[in-house]
């Protein structure tokens, strides 16, 4: 069964910043960036789909005035092999944590934000023997 991509949006403040961050830290590459207020990033089968606010359709106001922005607690969750390694590297080049590494069941996780604000959780699974 091949995997088909999966698509997600985050509204940022400045599409630019937002390709460095995820290019730069977080092993994205550009699929298209047609506009100053839109891009498209990929990763494995992740589309990552930045948007200004007001930018096309995706960042424009709601019926009740509600407009879309930056920030919350939804999240895209990338696994990574070593997250201590991965941390210490994102953490001398200054980027923004929410939390320390936090062990759980399944594995260690952290939470970091993006420019803008938006959260991202780093995730090593538990390596278990076969």
């Amino acid at each position: 069964m091949s995997l088909s991509t999966v698509s997600v949006r985050y509204i940022v403040n400045d599409v630019e910043a937002a390709i460095g961050f995820y290019t730069r830290h977080l092993d994205f590459q550009v699929q298209i960036h047609p506009a100053p207020g839109f891009a498209a990033l990929v990763r494995g089968n992740l589309r990552l789909l930045l948007n200004a606010p007001g930018a096309g359709g995706a960042g424009q106001a709601m019926p009740d005035g509600r407009k879309p922005a930056p920030g919350g607690w939804n999240r895209i969750q990338l696994e990574v092999p070593d997250l201590a390694e991965k941390v210490a590297l994102l953490r001398q080049a200054g980027v923004r944590f929410r939390n320390d590494i936090v062990s759980g069941n399944g594995g260690k996780q952290t939470l970091l934000d993006d420019p803008a604000g938006n959260c991202i959780e780093l995730f090593e699974p538990v390596r278990r023997e076969p």
